[in-house]
């Protein structure tokens, strides 16, 4: 067995990001995700390629996979605003929970059919199938210059987001099924609710604890901060799944919460995060790419599109309508829900569990999944903008600044101005830090005058008596300012004694 120098894998690895970071400019301009074109990158520079690269490791993939998909998740959930999705959250657990296992239960009997499988495969099949893919949905919506209008987006953002753990669990539970004749479905449940219990306990809590670590640590140089949350979100997923837990939901939750609290390097460290994100679905869709052979693809053609026929236009529908049922939601954007169901990287790197495990036609399990989420990339990612045009749900996207700025989340208000504050020595913000003070969210420290120089704060700035902040804020936050600023400290105990001892005569 030869093995090539470490030069020439990392020059084949480099060529290979650079030509898929190329070719996501090139996506806009396509109309197609670029997720899909890192698929076709990696299919490319396989062995059925042109790039001749001999690659079969399916614990690889998996291991790459799961490892990626944390990242995602994690970066998903810190850019999720739960003010945005909490007036959908229900709604959007119901869709992550009801409505994946409604589509593996319709796509398995239909796969039964097709395929000439077993119930218990059929349902591997569909469960595997049965999660949406978020970053294919926003990447398109993007490249469109399409959004959707009311709560679409936060629905599918949250659904997106959260419907992976429940695809996994259903994933595990029937392979369980299929290689241990002695487990029955009733078995599964008590591993669902710890599963999802514990998920969301730890999720929340190393949310938790993330924040107050960034803030309390104090690091003595700032890129360590990225180095501490990718350490953290590891920890989060590697010790949820070893106590039985899911550890996709629990750095989902985990980014959730970090994002929705106010910490240290907020913005340097969800830019960070996004990148890394970017990177992981890159490396992550590269490999399952050079994992395929598309000659295999061929022989299942037919039933592969059957199959992602009726997961796009009976399943998917189907399954939505039933649990929406109950919601305010108008039959257009049922439909649209119902539609936007991309199938991206998570079928495929669940697809990988069945080849691990040892499960009879795994291969072709693996070979439908893919060619499934091909065409559900490259007809349904195609045709969102135009349906949401034709069901009338769409909305102008707005645009972001051209470079970063830290006034992007300054506020909008007309009224919006920058105000000088002093600091007075009663203040109870004397010795206290920028990020502790509570400030209202559309305000702004931008500038610190103190003892005739000035400087840019941070949120671990710490106060002191008479210092002039420059504030970026609108009217109705600048008398919140003021009470924070102008509150009295308590005086200490022995200040207070000291106040009501009795002055004594002098005689």
């Amino acid at each position: 067995m030869t093995t090539l120098p470490v030069e020439y894998l990392l020059l084949g690895a480099s060529l290979l990001l650079i030509v898929s970071v190329i070719a996501s400019k090139a996506s806009g301009r396509l109309g197609v995700p670029a997720l899909l074109l890192f698929l076709v990158i990696g299919m490319l520079a396989g062995s059925d390629g042109p790039g001749g690269i001999h690659f079969d490791n399916p614990w690889l993939v998996q291991s790459l996979g799961v490892v990626a998909l944390a990242f995602i998740l994690f970066a998903g959930g810190m850019d999720t605003d739960w003010e945005h999705i909490r007036q959908v959250a229900w709604t959007g657990l119901a869709l992550s929970t009801l409505g994946v296992g409604a589509t593996a239960l319709l796509v398995g009997w239909f796969a039964t059919a097709v395929l000439h499988m077993s119930w218990l495969e059929g349902l591997l099949l569909g469960s595997i199938v049965s999660s949406t893919d978020a970053a294919a949905v926003f990447a398109v919506l993007r490249s469109k210059h399409v959004s959707l209008r009311g709560p679409l987006k936060p629905l599918l953002e949250l659904e997106s987001g959260s419907n992976d753990p429940m695809a996994v669990f259903l994933t595990v539970g029937m392979i369980a099924l299929l290689m241990e004749p002695a487990t029955s479905a009733v078995d599964l449940l008590p591993m669902f609710a710890r599963q999802m219990i514990l998920g969301a306990a730890l999720g929340y809590g190393m949310g938790q604890v993330i924040v107050l670590l960034i803030n309390r640590l104090k690091l003595e140089y700032d890129g360590l901060y990225p180095v501490l949350t990718l350490s953290l979100v590891l920890l989060t997923y590697g010790a949820t799944a070893w106590l039985g837990g899911n550890g996709f939901l629990a750095v989902y939750l985990a980014g959730l919460r970090m994002g929705n609290s106010a910490f240290l390097h907020k913005q340097s460290l969800m830019r960070f995060h996004d990148g890394l994100a970017w990177l992981m679905q890159i490396v992550m869709f590269l490999t399952l790419g050079l994992q395929v052979y598309p000659s295999q693809l061929v022989p299942i053609a037919g039933a592969g599109l059957l199959l992602s026929l009726f997961l796009m236009i009976v399943a998917r529908p189907v399954a939505v309508l039933t649990t929406l049922s109950f919601s305010r939601l108008s039959l257009r954007e049922k439909l649209m829900v119902a539609w936007v169901g991309l199938r991206g990287a998570v079928p495929i790197v669940l697809a990988t569990f069945p080849l691990l495990a040892g499960v009879p036609d795994a291969g072709l399990i693996f070979n439908v999944v893919f060619f499934i989420v091909l065409t559900s990339v490259l007809l349904q990612g195609t045709s969102i903008p135009l349906v949401a045009r034709w069901l009338q749900v769409d909305a102008p996207l707005a645009s972001r600044p051209p470079a970063y700025s830290p006034l992007w989340e300054a506020p909008s208000s007309l009224k919006s101005g920058l105000i000088e504050l002093s600091v007075p020595e009663h203040s109870r913000a004397v010795g206290q830090r920028i990020l502790d003070l509570g400030f209202p969210e559309g305000a702004f420290v931008i500038l610190i005058a103190r003892n005739g120089q000035c400087f840019v704060p941070s949120g671990g700035t710490v106060l002191e008596a008479g210092d002039t902040l420059l504030v970026f804020t609108d009217q109705a936050s600048v008398i919140k300012l003021r009470a924070i600023l102008d509150a009295r400290r308590q005086p200490a105990a022995a200040d207070v004694a000291e106040e009501r001892r009795p002055e004594r005569s002098v005689s």
